[in-house]
């Protein structure tokens, strides 16, 4: 690893401050991890996967991952209406950093 990153930088200005206002946040990346292992999540399976979420901030938090273009919303024209979740290109680059946390964890868990 190499500290070019934030040598004569503010850590404000770096990469890794980028990426964690992206993905900052009590429930972005479990969200981003359900989306990661399952692919397609509707609305209520993610909120059942995530369990402790209320649906104001689960569709808060998708709005924001929306935004920043880690997540696509797919809203079928039906009643009752349908709305899918999954990863973008872009979200989908996250997936080998994800892949090393859940290692990680699984490694050192006491």
């Amino acid at each position: 690893m190499s500290i070019e990153c934030i040598q004569n930088k503010s850590i404000e200005e770096t990469g890794f401050s980028y990426t964690m206002s992206l993905i900052q946040g009590k429930y972005k990346m479990f969200i981003l991890y359900a989306l990661m292992e399952f692919e397609v999540v509707r609305f209520n399976e993610m909120k059942k996967y995530i369990g402790g979420i209320s649906y104001k901030t689960l569709s808060a938090t998708l709005k924001e991952l929306e935004s920043d273009s880690l997540v696509n919303r797919k809203e079928y024209p039906q009643i009752p209406p349908k709305v899918e979740y999954s990863l973008t290109e872009r979200g989908k680059s996250l997936i080998p950093i994800l892949d090393q946390m859940c290692e990680w964890g699984d490694k050192h868990r006491i």
